[in-house]
């Protein structure tokens, strides 16, 4: 009986796992060394992630590509100011450890591409391939003083013939509650399909209102998204969570699916652009700075546990 693999390399000089599925139909890539992000998933050899500027270029500038880790916050802040309970936060653009977007606001949370995760246990069988990695994320001075809230965050990822599955679990290391406002950023291609050609099933139900500076005003919309190609559109839109997203082309099926954890997303897909992203976020944009009931806060002793996956399969 075919087994699952896990294979040890490195991608741009960071160390990386390769995981292999059991019938050998899927194949993800995740660097260990840098920020844990996932830079290739390939299904039958076609790579189904936009490598955009590349490992090097998001470990050193956060340059977000593959599959990225958006922690400790996802998307936007309005300003360099935030407060969570008793702690009052102010950024600092020289610290090295923020990346601003084009109005100098912070933007994916901090570059975890300098923190460090351990390995803690890999595992290949008959039915999947499984990589567990831990950050501490207290140790490091210039992320605490930017999140002021002790923690690990472990993260879980299992390769199945269909499916990649990510399990994130953060757990309080001191005595602080930790705000829980992290997220993902697939950005998902379908190679040898023009993107108009793309099929986009968005079965979304409720629109987040955003303002001019792309930051959810507190409003919400109804709002209905009919399938169909994806055509000249463009979407930066942020939404309450369905169950799934879908693009499909080619005879390939991609299915981003939330599983637990994520009551919001974000589509984002310039017109024009080689990607489609589909982002499950904990929390809304801007949500360290808002806070109110849209902001989670785990409790010493308590864990937050939120799992998606990208499920492949023929169409």
């Amino acid at each position: 009986m075919p087994a699952a693999r896990i294979i040890e390399t490195s991608i741009d000089g960071f160390a990386a796992r390769t995981l292999v599925s059991p019938g050998r139909s899927l194949e993800a890539t995740f660097v260990v060394g840098g920020g844990m992000v996932g830079c290739s998933l390939r299904h039958d050899g076609a790579e189904l992630l936009d490598p955009r500027g590349g490992v090097a270029t998001y470990v050193r500038a956060g340059s977000t590509m593959g599959i990225p880790l958006l922690h400790p916050w996802a998307n936007r802040l309005e300003g360099l100011r935030y407060t969570v309970g008793s702690r009052s936060v102010t950024l600092v653009p020289a610290s090295g450890v923020l990346h601003l977007d084009e109005a100098g606001r912070p933007i994916h949370g901090l570059l975890l591409g300098r923190s460090r995760f351990d390995v803690v246990r890999e595992e290949a069988t008959a039915d999947h391939a499984r990589l567990d990695v831990r950050l501490a994320f207290s140790p490091d001075a210039s992320l605490l003083a930017a999140f002021p809230f002790p923690h690990e965050l472990e993260l879980s990822i299992t390769l199945l013939d269909d499916a990649l599955v990510v399990d994130a679990t953060l757990t309080p290391t001191g005595d602080l509650a930790v705000p829980v406002a992290f997220g993902f950023h697939p950005y998902l291609r379908l190679p040898d399909v023009p993107r108009e050609d793309w099929w986009v099933e968005l079965p979304v139900c409720e629109r987040l209102v955003l303002d001019d500076r792309k930051l959810p005003t507190g409003a919400r919309e109804a709002v209905a998204i009919t399938p169909g190609p994806l055509g000249s559109r463009g979407f930066d839109d942020a939404f309450v969570a369905p169950p799934r997203f879908v693009v499909a082309g080619g005879g390939r099926r991609v299915e981003v699916e939330i599983v637990r954890g994520y009551p919001f997303a974000q589509v984002f897909t310039p017109p024009g652009a080689s990607f489609i992203c589909f982002e499950p976020m904990t929390a809304p944009g801007n949500a360290l700075v808002r806070g109110g009931p849209d902001l989670r806060l785990v409790e010493p002793g308590a864990q937050s546990l939120s799992t998606f996956a990208v499920r492949v399969t023929r169409a």
